[in-house]
């Protein structure tokens, strides 16, 4: 558990570390903006006695009266450093672009440095001042100023301890907001370049930069060596060169996965955080507050934390070896993202349509829609907003389009871009019928690792080809376990598209690997997908799958009911749907999800209007497409393969989704020569069908394509 004693008093402001035995001179080059901050600091070390600010630069001089009459005020740090007034160390609170040069020339003249956020604009640039400082044998101490936090310590220590077992990934949200006077505030302010020099403003880079660069040092990443990929999904409201509502998705060496949803088009300003996610719980630390909040099933605990003061500890350095807290050599991994973001293409601009002006003025602010629940589903479910299919973001071609007619009724997944604990497969997202309304889901906020329309199972031999917590028998619930496998793609044999009983359709047969967390493959998948016009309202895809042991011995393929869940036996054939205003749901025997869930029936009809794909923030709430796809209404109806006795698998109120049960309360055997095979046919029909048009449907096409 995290050591109380760690909490501070309520100022929060604690000593660097031992007290210089004599006072050290300082410079600051920059008194306007974020140099306020310092000026306010220093002041406070000058009336402790530590620190005396000798000299200041600024082409702006500061206010008559400002400073005391003994600092000297010069117009940049060539004058000041040529006058020499015999400083210590040089503060650099300066534009962007600025930090490396003057830099330099402050390790040039052996000075010591204290440099804001972020510290250089290029990745040649930190190697450049990295260097130069190792040469002068000087000090640079980056401006991170949570990274004095009191607070991380105590989480790495409660992570370290099993506190919230073991890690699935840590994730940083900001959700600020800026208007359009805060990108007038200076030339450089909104750039990715002025004048040909590299600026790299941007919500990551520099306004929420202290939230990427808290996640990173949380995550074990410092160095350049930390980082091994970097991903961008960058986009921006404002009128500016720079991003301001982005997605970053960074994968350490040790194997971590970090996700940063940021933007400065919220409705209202929050604190922003960063969380360690846990399979017992989760730590989450706001840091502008020094605030913990520790939440596992033991309950909630709330914790304050003290603060280093970044100069304090940077003087320390140089009287007694204390060592920095944010050297310039620890911002390698921070480096690594920004050199990501300057060199990705341009921001996309979000489309007016999508967002609203709120203010008047230089006081206007934009506020994307849905933001907050966008934001959150990302995290989630540590995907892109380009991955989710968020309406304004950049176009993600499927691996495959399947189309009828010509006309694209459904994109083919590889499930590449899923994250490793929601089991990554093949799926089918998004179906749309003829009309366009989208009648699948993928990454829903309430089960991440629901993936469109699939085969997925939670329990062959042990290992969850589902996602999420596995249910088990010894724990009678769901428990997070490193069990996750990935189905992938060995071979394609048939990949086609025909005249199919006198409509364009296709065809496409793999064979499918179900490969364990070692990545050796336990089942060899035979999976064909048939698809064909019926009429200028209806199409239909039929799934034929068969389950060979991938060696000489048999598997067991079960499920949460085979283990012991009851009415929780799904897995096999799974069809998420997105959210559905007035979902009726019925059989040849019953209706509702009562009289539907675990029957055995000939078929299943699911009908409703549905918005064009859930909310990206999940739930009705949350409002509008996931698409941008027209709503409309339409009828699923499942049909199985005759003399088929698996249960259907029905959910409505919890979530909208339809299964075919393979395994519902007892395991099914894949033993060698003798696979587990399984057939589905789904009819896609626009409108509102009812019993009788379903029955004439399935009999006038004999059940199959």
């Amino acid at each position: 558990m995290i050591d109380q004693s760690a909490t501070a008093e309520p100022g929060r402001i604690a000593k660097g570390g031992a007290v210089p035995a004599s006072v050290q001179r300082i410079a600051l080059v920059g008194v306007h903006g974020f140099g306020e901050q310092h000026l306010a600091n220093l002041a406070r070390l000058e009336q402790a006695g530590t620190v005396e600010l000798v000299a200041v630069a600024d082409p702006n001089p500061p206010a008559p009266g400002r400073l005391a009459e003994s600092v000297a005020v010069f117009d940049d740090l060539a004058q000041l450093l040529a006058a020499d007034p015999g400083i210590d160390v040089v503060i650099l609170a300066t534009p962007i672009q600025t930090h490396a040069p003057l830099a330099l020339a402050a390790l040039s003249a052996g000075k010591d440095v204290y440099v804001e956020k972020p510290p250089v604009a290029s990745l040649a640039q930190f190697r450049e001042v990295l260097a130069a400082a190792e040469t002068a044998g000087r000090l640079v101490q980056v401006g991170f100023q949570s990274l004095g936090s009191h607070a991380l310590p105590a989480i790495r220590a409660h992570v370290e301890s099993g506190g919230i077992g073991d890690v699935l990934g840590v994730s940083a949200r900001g959700e600020w907001v800026r208007s359009k006077a805060y990108f007038k505030r200076s030339r450089w302010a909104g750039k990715r370049s002025l004048d040909g020099i590299d600026v790299v403003d941007g919500v990551a880079t520099n306004a929420l930069a202290h939230a990427v660069a808290t996640a990173l040092h949380m995550a074990g990443a410092h160095t350049l060596a930390d980082v091994k990929s970097v991903e961008t999904d960058l986009y921006r409201a404002h009128d500016t060169e720079s991003d301001d509502t982005s997605v970053l998705r960074v994968r350490t060496a040790t194997g971590t996965t970090l996700i940063c949803g940021l933007t400065l088009c919220a409705p209202e300003q929050r604190n922003p955080s960063v969380t360690v996610h846990g399979t017992r719980g989760e730590i989450t630390f706001f840091y502008t507050e020094d605030e913990v909040v520790t939440s596992t099933a033991d309950g909630e605990r709330r914790e304050t934390f003290g603060r280093t003061d970044l100069l304090e500890n940077l003087l320390a350095a140089r009287s007694t070896g204390t060592p920095l807290l944010c050297s310039l050599a620890d911002t390698g991994a921070f480096t690594t993202v920004l050199e990501a973001i300057r060199t990705a293409p341009l921001p996309q601009p979000i489309p007016p349509e999508h967002v609203t002006w709120e203010g008047e003025g230089d006081d206007a602010h934009p506020v994307v829609h849905r933001i907050a629940a966008v934001i959150e589903r990302a995290l989630a479910a540590q995907a892109t907003f380009a991955e989710l299919g968020v309406p304004w973001a950049r176009d993600l071609p499927p691996a495959r389009t399947l189309t009828v007619d010509h006309q694209a009724v459904a994109g083919y997944q590889d499930g590449s871009r899923i994250r490793a604990v929601s089991s990554p497969r093949p799926y089918l997202h998004p179906v749309r019928t003829l009309a366009g309304t989208v009648v699948t889901d993928h990454q829903p906020l309430d089960h991440v690792w629901h993936l469109g329309v699939g085969v997925a199972l939670q329990d062959v031999d042990g290992i969850n080809f589902w996602g999420g917590r596995t249910y088990t028998r010894e724990a009678g619930q769901y428990v997070w376990r490193p069990d996750h496998g990935s189905i992938t793609v060995r071979d394609t044999l048939v990949e086609e598209t025909a005249a199919l009983t006198g409509a364009r359709g296709g065809r496409l047969q793999e064979i499918l690997a179900w490969n364990g967390p070692d990545g050796a493959p336990v089942l060899v998948e035979d999976r064909t997908w048939t698809w064909s016009g019926v009429s200028p309202s209806i199409w239909q895809i039929s799934l034929d799958f068969a389950l060979s042991p991938a060696g000489g011995q048999p598997v067991s393929l079960g499920s949460p009911g085979s283990n012991g869940r009851p009415e929780g036996g799904y897995g096999g054939f799974f069809w998420r749907l997105p959210a559905c205003e007035g979902a009726t749901v019925w059989t040849s025997g019953g209706s509702g999800e009562s009289g539907a869930h675990g029957s055995v029936t000939p078929w299943l009809a699911w009908a409703g209007k549905f918005d064009g794909g859930t909310p990206v923030g999940g739930g009705p709430a949350a409002g509008g497409p996931a698409a941008g796809a027209p709503a409309g209404s339409a009828t699923l109806v499942f049909v199985a393969a005759e003399g088929s006795t698996d249960p259907w698998f029905v959910r409505v109120d919890g979530y909208p989704g339809v299964g075919r049960s393979l395994a519902w309360d007892t395991p099914v055997i894949a033993e060698p020569g003798r696979p587990v095979q399984r057939s589905i046919t789904v009819f896609v029909a626009d409108g509102i069908l009812d019993t009788t048009d379903i029955e004439a449907l399935i009999n006038q096409q004999g059940n199959r394509p």
